[in-house]
């Protein structure tokens, strides 16, 4: 079982991440300030971070700066609000493995610790498929029928989470969750909205309304 240290400072956040690392197999630990992170990645054997950088005490940039001036070559994905193209340099100049910007969907952030930490030495590729749809989650690309298809990040999110649940039913709120995060509207019809998008790429007969419920991947 992976071992995942959290750094996030919003509790909210946090626990909506940590929640779902254990429902997949992984076992989180949540530290709240940038020295906590420092000590507990550099004194546990923990297999990745995950690293906000608006921590208190000392930012997620210095936390980067020890780990990795300590020579710890454990995997980071930096998970923040500041998405500016400096601060994604510094991040990635600095030793992050990976760089995501909230809001976020799970399992977005899911498909990339798993791709962390997946052993650079192996040749096979996680690929997800169904009903002639295939979807390889390190090449982030999707094919229909042996034809490539461009989704958007959006929409390969909610094609993942599909194909992760073949012939299950899956509700608007559901999906919210998976998709679009923990900072979600309910009454929202973007789930709706987005489904009508993958249908016309990978086609309508393979994504069934079940009324009153949500959708299906038949």
């Amino acid at each position: 079982m992976s071992r995942i240290l959290v750094a996030e400072d919003e509790d909210r956040i946090a626990q909506f991440v940590r929640k779902g690392l254990r429902a997949h197999g992984f076992a989180p630990t949540v530290v709240s300030d940038g020295l906590s992170a420092v000590q507990h990645a550099l004194g546990g054997e923990y297999d990745l971070m995950v690293l906000d950088i608006g921590l208190p005490e000392i930012d997620g940039f210095e936390v980067l700066s020890r780990l990795r001036g300590a020579g710890s070559s454990m995997p980071v994905i930096i998970l923040t609000a500041r998405d500016s193209i400096t601060d994604r340099v510094t991040g990635l100049e600095g030793g992050a493995d990976d760089y995501m910007a909230k809001p976020f969907g799970f399992e977005e952030l899911l498909a990339r610790i798993r791709l962390r930490l997946r052993d650079p030495g192996r040749a096979e590729r996680e690929v997800l498929e169904h009903g002639g749809v295939g979807l390889d989650l390190g090449a982030r690309r999707i094919t229909v029928d042996g034809r490539a298809v461009d989704l958007s990040a959006r929409e390969f999110a909610l094609a993942e989470v599909f194909l992760r649940n073949p012939g299950r039913v899956l509700s608007r709120e559901q999906l919210l969750s998976r998709v679009w995060g923990y900072d979600f509207d309910p009454g929202s019809n973007v789930v709706d909205v987005y489904v009508r998008y993958l249908r016309r790429k990978i086609g309508t007969e393979r994504i069934e309304t079940v009324r009153g419920m949500g959708y299906r991947l038949v």
